[in-house]
């Protein structure tokens, strides 16, 4: 099998009025304002025997458009069943370009995607596969009031949630209290995580994390800016709670390396994309089960997560952000990332996700890009 060709169709994407944010100082969404263009990227790598490997991306749409146009080239009529090969490629590349790592994952995705297809067996198994299903969190956005806080918690424990995560607003004095309430709102036996989105200092870690503790929460995630091992280990040996690190650290398994190696966290972070695909998220979750560490795997990105979730032994949860009640009543009849009594099953089908219509897509494309060609094509 060779790989034929690989486009980048970007989306035109209507800009939408947000209704919650993150925590203080923290822009959200992609800074384009209402009223203006956001794109969406399908990626699509094309291969001499049909089989089509396809990911999508948002916000980052633009860098991927300009790293097939220039750079991927380079994979044209290699073996896409040769992920691993595939993978240290990338790396090279990455040497000379510095790659945004979301744009890096995508081709690593989409030959895994063709992989999956061409063994006709569902992704999760091909990983290594550990269990057909995973415990779902409901996992905050930032909303503005603590009463849109508690209504929305009680909608998810209404919806079967049992675990449960707060992004709280940054301030260490209103986060306790907003997690005190959660104890309060989900009774003793549920689980508990907090996400502080690296926005205290060591002394406000500190003194939250001693809360959290109180009140029996299972971790604490990024609570530093992950740019120094010595304030993130001084930490760990300061707590009890267990700390959740090294989400935003590129570098994938020798940074997960450095981070275990020097006790800067209890549990890791990992996923396919900030760990540059399934080949990295896969390395980082083996690397921590040999140190007996918990890998868990990161935010929800649809079916890929959930595969990868299902596909490792050392991860707890599938991570699914919740915005509002509608959303909440609709977890059950969500299609294969459905959600029901608290917990989703695998898709038993081959590859990530169902392949759009390529026809339409490219009806619909603003911009075609070819790494063939090299060209950038605007529809009219």
């Amino acid at each position: 099998m060779r790989i034929t060709d690989i486009k980048c169709y970007l989306m035109p994407v209507e800009k939408e009025k947000p209704t919650y944010g993150w925590r203080k100082n923290i822009e959200f969404g992609d800074g384009i304002a209402l009223g203006g263009k956001s794109y969406h990227a399908c990626l699509k790598v094309e291969t001499d025997e049909g089989i089509n490997g396809y990911v999508g991306i948002t916000q980052k749409a633009f860098i991927v458009a300009d790293q097939v146009r220039r750079r991927f080239h380079r994979f044209l009529d290699k073996d896409p069943l040769m992920t691993e090969q595939l993978w240290q490629d990338l790396w090279e590349l990455d040497r000379a370009e510095r790659l945004q790592v979301d744009a890096f994952s995508m081709v690593d995705l989409a030959c895994w995607d063709i992989k999956s297809q061409k063994a006709n067996m569902p992704l999760y198994k091909l990983m290594g596969g550990n269990s057909n299903k995973v415990r779902a969190y409901a996992s905050t956005v930032t909303w503005f009031t603590m009463g849109e806080y508690e209504r929305h918690i009680k909608e998810c424990m209404e919806a079967g949630f049992t675990a449960f995560k707060l992004h709280g607003w940054g301030d260490v004095k209103k986060d306790i209290e907003l997690s005190a309430n959660l104890r309060k709102w989900t009774g003793d036996d549920a689980v508990l995580l907090f996400d502080a989105s690296a926005g205290f200092s060591f002394e406000e870690a500190v003194t939250f994390g001693r809360a959290l503790e109180q009140y029996g929460y299972y971790w604490l995630e990024e609570p530093l800016r992950e740019y120094n091992l010595d304030s993130n280990r001084r930490l760990c040996e300061t707590l009890d709670i267990a700390i959740l690190g090294a989400e935003t650290v590129e570098g994938a398994h020798w940074s997960a390396a450095s981070w275990i190696s020097n006790g800067a966290c209890d549990m890791i972070r990992t996923c396919t994309s900030r760990k540059a695909g399934v080949t990295g998220a896969l390395k980082v979750a083996h690397l921590a089960e040999s140190f007996g560490m918990k890998a868990q795997v990161l935010h929800e990105d649809g079916c890929i997560d959930l595969h990868l979730c299902c596909g490792i032994s050392n991860n707890d949860f599938y991570e699914k952000i919740i915005t509002d009640s509608a959303q909440i009543k609709g977890m059950g009849n969500n299609g294969e990332i459905s959600i029901v009594d608290g917990w989703l099953t695998a898709p038993q089908r081959p590859g990530i996700d169902i392949q759009p219509d390529w026809e339409e897509v490219a009806r619909n494309a603003a911009y075609i890009i070819s790494a063939r060609t090299q060209t950038c094509v605007a529809k009219p």
